[in-house]
Formats: structure tokens, sequence, C-alpha cells
């Protein structure tokens, strides 16, 4: 009778999973992720769809987002206005990620979605005293609400299938480790991991999950336009290298590969984590 139960309950998921080991790890499965131009969202664009994944890239870098045009994969790209100023391109394709109306309008262009990967985000530098309420708000309202406008306006379609993914950018800048000049940034980020334990804990039973991921230190084109904005930026990589316990800082390919995982069928039974990927920094 135990046997029978086990067969019942775990041999149509191992199934599933045997059936997907000899196709690429994401065949058939349609993923939307925002950031995509460059860093940690382009790397993990590109390797959404070498594992068979149909990926619409979206970010406000319209010239930077074409250079996936060309690229192998079924990736189809368009412009996702963040709020910042600047003459925006690609405009029947424009998003503003912090207004909800524009959000449930890219929504409304998927009828159906496996994956929601929430990457866009801004690293504000400085303590609470050096924070100004634009600042303050400014972060807030890139980094986390509009993770809670993207995960509403997506979340309806995958509890209609019963079934869907939503993987949250974080970083171990946050509740998990205290970091200079890292106020407003790690508030934000703390933020993050709340509502993603908090989508994890209410739609468990309706075939949802939700993780994040807490990155360290990434070389990524942004970090290298904030060290280069320093007074010294020489002394300041030196200062963002002696905190890497590897010697070295993680690649934006390293947090694409644990994208992939999260994204695939291999982390069925993974939700409601914090997935740390820092080269032992927080330890």
């Amino acid at each position: 009778m135990l046997n029978m139960l086990i067969s019942r309950d775990f041999e149509s998921h191992r199934t599933r999973y045997s059936e997907r080991s000899t196709m690429g790890r994401l065949d058939g499965k349609v993923i939307v992720l925002s950031a995509a131009a460059q860093g940690i969202g382009r790397a993990a664009a590109l390797a959404f769809a070498k594992e068979g994944a149909k990926v619409t890239a979206t970010d406000i870098n319209a010239d930077k987002l074409k250079e996936l045009d060309g690229t192998p994969g079924k990736i189809n790209t368009c412009c996702l206005q963040l709020p910042s100023p600047g003459q925006l391109m690609n405009q029947d394709k424009v998003v503003d990620v912090t207004k909800k109306d524009q959000v449930e309008a890219l929504a409304k262009e998927h009828d159906h979605i496996d994956v929601l990967f929430n990457v866009a985000g801004f690293v504000h530098h400085g303590s609470i005293l050096d924070c100004k309420e634009a600042d303050w708000d400014f972060t807030m309202n890139l980094n986390v609400r509009s993770m809670y406008l993207m995960c509403k306006a997506f979340l309806p379609k995958m509890l209609e299938k019963k079934s869907g993914n939503i993987i949250n950018m974080a970083s171990v800048a946050s509740s998990i480790k205290g970091v200079v000049n890292r106020c407003v940034y790690s508030t934000s980020k703390a933020a993050v991991i709340g509502l993603t334990k908090s989508i994890a804990a209410d739609f468990i039973d309706q075939g949802i999950r939700c993780n994040c991921i807490c990155p360290g230190t990434v070389d990524t084109p942004s970090l290298r336009d904030r060290i280069q904005a320093q007074p010294d930026p020489e002394q300041a990589y030196k200062d963002f290298m002696a905190r890497q316990k590897t010697g070295r800082m993680c690649t934006a390919e390293e947090v694409a590969s644990l994208c992939v995982y999260l994204a695939s069928d291999e982390s069925a039974y993974v939700t409601g984590t914090e997935q740390i990927i820092d080269g032992g920094w927080s330890l």
C-alpha cells in the first residue's frame, strides 16, 4: 500500500523530469524578464534562450537591447522604460514598470507565461544621512514597487494554469548582511526578500513558486560605471576586490546559471528561498 501511494504521488513528476532531461532544460517555457540589455539580465536572457525558452527581453536601453536580436534562440525584445529621465526609443513598446496600466498592458500581450524574472534595479551609494527623500523614493519605487506591479500583473495568468515561477533579484546587501553605504539599497532588497517569501507562502498550494537571487559583487557594466564615477576609481576597485574572499568577483554568467536552475523543472521543489551567490562574502 505504501509503495502504491508513493508511486501515485511521485511518479508523474519523475516522468516529466526524465522526459525533459533529454531536451533543453527550458524547452517550451515562456519567460519574461526586465533589465535584459546588459549585465545579469542579458546573461540570463541568453542562457534562457540557449536552453530552449521563448524569451521576452525588456529594458530601457533600446540600442543595447537590439544587440540581442541577432543572438541564437527565441528572444523577443521590447523597450521597457524605467522611471528615469531621458529620451526614450521604440515608443510602440515602451512600458514604465512603475505605472500600473502600462505593466498590465505588457502582461496582456502574453496569453501564457511560465517564468517571470524581475531584474531591474538601482544601487544608491551612501548612508541614511546621504539619502535624500528623492533618493529613497526613487530606489523603493524601482527596486520594490516595480516588482510588486509586475508580480501582480503576471501572477493571475499563472494561477489560471495552476503553474508559474517568479524569480526576483535581491542581494546579500539586505536583511542578510549589513553593508556600508548601502542604506536604501539594502532596505529595498530586504523588502524584495519579504515580497518573495510572501508570494511563495500565499500561493504554494496553487502551483506557484517564488524565489529570489542574492548576489554579492558581480562584474557588470553597472558596477564598472559606479566604480568609474568614484573620485578615485582605482582605489574604489581595490576596495571592492579587498572584500572578495575568493579573490575575484562573481560573473554575470555564473548568476545566469543559477537563474536557469531556478527557472527549470530541476528546482521544482524549491520555493520561498534566498539563493545566495556571493563567494562567501556573507559568511
